[in-house]
C-alpha cells in the first residue's frame, strides 16, 4: 500500500506539470516531426512545382504535336525546313551565304 500512496502523492504533485511536458512534446512533434506541419508544408510546396511543370511540359508536348502534324501534312513547312536547315533551294535560285563574322548585330541592321 505504501508504493500506491506514494505514487499518488507523486501523481498530485507532479501530474500537472508531466501533462503539460507530454503536451508540450507532442506539440513540437506534430510541428517539426517527420510527417509535421512544417514537412507537409514543404511536400505540398513541391507538388505545387511539380504540377507546374507538368502543366509547362504539356504545352510544350502540344506545340510539338502541333509541329509534328505540320510537317506530316503541310508542305510550307516542309519546305521551311529544308530552306532553312537543309540549305536546300528551288531550281533557278542561289543561295548567298554570309559568314558569322560579317554579319551585323540584329539591333544595328533595323536602324535607319
Amino acid at each position: 500500500m505504501k508504493l500506491a500512496e506514494d505514487f499518488r502523492a507523486l501523481a498530485q504533485k507532479h501530474g500537472a506539470a508531466l501533462l503539460a511536458l507530454f503536451v508540450a512534446v507532442l506539440l513540437v512533434h506534430d510541428i517539426f516531426g517527420a510527417h509535421g506541419f512544417l514537412s507537409m508544408r514543404r511536400t505540398q510546396d513541391s507538388i505545387k512545382k511539380v504540377r507546374s511543370e507538368i502543366q509547362q511540359l504539356n504545352k510544350e508536348n502540344a506545340a510539338l504535336d502541333q509541329v509534328v502534324k505540320d510537317l506530316k501534312s503541310d508542305p510550307r513547312a516542309i519546305e521551311k525546313i529544308a530552306r532553312e536547315e537543309l540549305i536546300l533551294a528551288k531550281p533557278g535560285e542561289i543561295i548567298i551565304k554570309i559568314p558569322q563574322s560579317q554579319l551585323l548585330p540584329p539591333a544595328l541592321a533595323t536602324k535607319p
